[in-house]
């Protein structure tokens, strides 16, 4: 929001600076154009499933998902110390504690008995699946981000149809084709600062849920085959440089 905010204000102080009237960058007609022509052309090209799931994310953008990777990890060398003096039935009581579905799941199969191969492969899909649902999420803002600045040309252009209308009058010409540009600015700017910077956020926040899903998998998968706590460190901490 400080980027956006950082942008935002960097546009309207040029055009102050350069004596120009702040107003002139707002009209009403080419709003409408712009939003309304993008977010129709999205809506046609996108199932309602992603689109209603891009909604939910963009909430994101003013409150990021946190997940802490170092604190799943330490979770992991827990139950994998647990599992090794305990047994694996013992995992059950952790479960009923464990908040996030792909880890209470991995930990199910674990209980279940089920081999550390097919608890991978489970697994993986579900990564896979998930991953794809999410990259469509991102697809929506991007694919914003690209007819933007043509609905924008469109909105330019229906303005100076409309600026035609008064040749007879150089003032009223000029002043019609200034505001027939401002559709265009439109289009460029919600682009550039809004829906591909959108879209590249998201991507990263679903990159480090991917992180932390492979992260967990990699512990879940030394738990089954009974590895120690300071095993199942070594194993995770490629995951936590950085952190």
């Amino acid at each position: 929001m400080l980027g956006l905010l950082l942008a935002i204000s960097a546009i309207t102080l040029a055009q102050w600076w350069h004596g120009g009237s702040l107003l002139t960058l707002f009209d009403g007609p080419a709003l409408v154009i712009v939003l309304g022509g993008t977010l129709g052309a999205v809506i046609l090209q996108t199932p309602t499933t992603y689109i209603s799931l891009s909604v939910r994310q963009l909430l994101w953008v003013a409150i990021p998902p946190y997940q802490d990777l170092a604190a799943q990890a330490e979770r992991l060398q827990v139950w994998a110390a647990f599992a090794r003096q305990q047994g694996l039935l013992a995992l059950e009581e952790q479960v009923e504690e464990v908040r996030d579905t792909f880890t209470q799941q991995g930990l199910t199969m674990i209980i279940d008995g089920i081999g550390g191969d097919d608890i991978r492969r489970l697994l993986e899909i579900d990564i896979d699946i998930e991953q794809e649902r999410n990259e469509h999420a991102a697809r929506v803002f991007e694919s914003m981000g690209g007819y933007s600045p043509t609905i924008g040309i469109i909105g330019a252009v229906i303005g100076l149809i409309q600026a035609m209308s008064h040749l007879e009058d150089p003032e009223v010409l000029g002043a019609s084709i200034a505001v027939a540009f401002v559709a265009t600015i439109y289009g460029v700017g919600f682009a550039n600062l809004v829906y591909l910077p959108v879209a590249n956020r998201l991507r990263a926040f679903h990159y480090r849920h991917v992180l932390f899903q492979e992260m967990t998998l990699e512990g879940l998968i030394a738990i089954a085959h009974g590895e120690n706590g300071l095993q199942v460190e070594r194993r995770l901490r490629a995951y936590l440089k950085g952190e």
